[in-house]
């Protein structure tokens, strides 16, 4: 009688067929969504495992880890609906990746603030030039959240402004998370700025 395997076992089986499968791929498109579905198994794994969401989440800090990498990558790999709430946006390496989404048919909204919008570098009126639905808050306030909701699953918050000097010199931050509890609340907000804007 073969035993079945322990879930560290599993793991390693696991870890070994992704590890084979991005060996065997070329395209760097196709190897981020292996990276992709990995996390998504891994997701999906500990939320049968402890019947309830999981504790998953990275921290990134700017400027010793690659943000603006790290964001561009989450654009690639979504699939439906990106809602992005950022003070500005001035890093062509995250406006080119919120783009190419768009341009792949993934609905894109996004709310900035309407000071920084007008700045010379930012990318809002060439992002809403490009189709994509932009709102600003219109007010003598900054809007001035920076978080983005990928496909309704993953949620990246911090303090990280998606601009050069974030990624180069700034001492920045952003996490990471899977946790639908978190993603509610936010996805709760965003509807609300959106309507609030509109």
């Amino acid at each position: 009688m073969v035993s079945r395997p322990n879930p560290h076992e599993l793991a390693l089986y696991r870890s070994v067929a992704f590890d084979l499968a991005r060996e065997a791929l070329t395209d760097p498109h196709s190897v981020e969504t292996i990276g992709w579905l990995e996390d998504v198994v891994k997701l999906l794994e500990a939320t049968r495992n402890t019947g309830g969401p999981p504790p998953v989440a990275e921290t990134y800090f700017a400027p010793e880890q690659d943000c603006p990498a790290k964001i561009a990558g989450l654009l690639r790999q979504a699939r439906s609906k990106v809602d992005i709430c950022v003070f500005t946006i001035t890093d062509n390496r995250v406006s080119d990746a919120i783009i190419e989404a768009h341009e792949r048919r993934v609905a894109i909204r996004i709310i900035s603030d309407d000071d920084k919008s007008a700045d010379r570098g930012s990318d809002i009126s060439r992002l809403a030039e490009a189709g994509i639905a932009v709102l600003s808050d219109e007010s003598d306030d900054h809007m001035h959240h920076k978080f983005a909701i990928f496909d309704h699953c993953i949620l990246l918050n911090g303090s990280y402004n998606w601009t050069r000097s974030a990624a180069n010199k700034n001492k920045e931050n952003i996490l990471i998370t899977g946790d639908p509890r978190f993603i509610e609340d936010y996805a709760r907000l965003f509807e609300k700025l959106w309507k609030e804007f509109s």
